[in-house]
Parts: structure tokens; C-alpha cells; sequence
């Protein structure tokens, strides 16, 4: 539940790809702000032109082809990408005020991507060796095994700076998921384990749908929101 005395969190829409680097010296400024009692806290959903990033645990074997630009990332976890038609959701709220470890911070990122995913009638999950949020396939359940396939639909990596997050999740809606194949994303190469979308699922929903979803069960779990001027 969010602090009785939680301000609005700002909520900020960019409708044009936003560049890695302005986005993370955009993040880097608002942080600084945050926690200097300047600005509010802020959501901002955006999207980034194709790219590879590589968090703090990346390693250089997993970046299989430099398909598009690669950036070095401050976030933790490994390799993913970023492209269009994939709403990325950058988080900066401090977690001192809200009373979160990085530990129940990231399991609320999941219980809310899980709650927005429920409202297309997909059931999102968490794994305990995993981060992320999951979906299990298993119309795809391999042949000689009978292993049922488990595709990462969002992927989290979280930076903290002076008790304030930033960086944060990245919800498949509609990439096109062949460019995954340039990277080992999130280092997991296990066979039964993959990527999916919403789209990869059978389902036709729209940025605006998503955006809606995530405000809408963003409240319950982390207070009220408001839409930037």
C-alpha cells in the first residue's frame, strides 16, 4: 500500500522515441531533484529507437550481434532490448519515504505489471530465480521433453541512487521480437525459456490500452498519479 502521506506522482507520456542517452540524463537530473525535495517523484512511459543495453552484470558472450547500438547501462541485470512498440516504464519514487527495500520495491514493479497484464486476460508470474514477469506457454511444450516453454513478457532493472529509483521495466506490447536474437536477453539461454508480447500472444492492443492499464493499477499499489502540464 502507498504512504498515507504519498504525494501525486507525476506521470509523463513522450509520444516520439526518446534517445538512451537523453533519457538517462533526463532520469539522471530528475533523480537528483527527487531527492533534493525539488520535483515530485515521476512515471514516464516512452519508447527508444532500436538498441541494446547491457546492465552492471552484462557479460560480453551474450551480445551474440551488435544489430543495433549498444549502450552501457548504470540498471542492474544483464542484456535486453529496447524498440519500438515497446512501452518502457521509467520509475523514479523514493523508497525511504515509501518505506521499500529493493527487495519488496521489485515485487511490487512485478504485482503491478502483473495486475495490468490480468486486464487482457494474461496471466503474468513472478519465479524466484528469475526477474521479470513470465508467461507460461504450454501450447509450446517441447516435443521430446514435454518441458512446457516459459516466455519473459517484461523485463526489470533498477538503478538507486540516494534512495531514489530510477531506470525500471520494459512491457512487450508489439516488437518485433527477431530482434532479440542478436543478444542472450537477461543471460538466460535455457531452451524452454523465451520472449513473447502481447501481440505474440493473440492479442491487438494498443499503447493506449497499455498506458490506461498501468494507470489505472498503478494507484492501489503506489498512490495516486497525475498527468504532467
Amino acid at each position: 500500500m502507498p504512504p498515507r502521506d504519498a504525494a501525486p506522482v507525476e506521470w509523463r507520456i513522450s509520444d516520439t522515441p526518446v534517445p538512451y542517452v537523453d533519457a538517462v540524463a533526463s532520469m539522471d537530473a530528475r533523480v537528483a531533484a527527487i531527492a533534493a525535495g525539488e520535483s515530485p517523484e515521476l512515471i514516464w512511459l516512452l519508447e527508444h529507437p532500436p538498441l541494446y543495453t547491457a546492465g552492471t552484470s552484462a557479460r560480453a558472450a551474450d551480445l551474440v550481434e551488435a544489430r543495433f547500438p549498444v549502450h552501457k547501462s548504470g540498471r542492474g541485470g544483464q542484456f535486453t532490448y529496447h524498440g519500438p512498440r515497446q512501452r518502457i516504464i521509467y520509475i523514479m519514487l523514493d523508497l525511504n519515504r515509501r518505506n521499500l527495500d529493493l527487495r519488496a520495491f521489485v515485487r511490487a514493479l512485478q504485482d503491478w505489471i502483473i495486475a495490468v497484464l490480468s486486464t487482457f486476460n494474461v496471466r503474468g508470474e513472478r519465479r524466484a530465480d528469475r526477474i521479470g514477469v513470465w508467461v507460461s506457454r504450454p501450447e509450446k511444450a517441447r516435443a521430446k521433453s514435454g518441458e512446457i516453454t516459459e516466455d519473459k513478457i517484461a523485463a526489470i532493472g533498477i538503478r538507486v541512487r540516494r534512495s531514489v529509483s530510477f531506470h525500471g521495466i520494459s512491457l512487450n506490447v508489439a516488437p518485433d521480437l527477431t530482434h532479440y536474437s542478436g543478444i542472450v536477453p537477461c543471460g538466460i539461454s535455457a531452451a524452454h525459456l523465451g520472449v513473447t508480447s502481447l501481440r505474440d500472444l493473440g492479442l491487438n492492443v494498443s499503447m493506449s490500452d497499455v498506458d490506461l492499464a498501468l494507470a489505472r493499477e498503478f494507484e492501489p499499489i503506489f498512490g495516486r498519479a497525475i498527468s504532467s502540464p
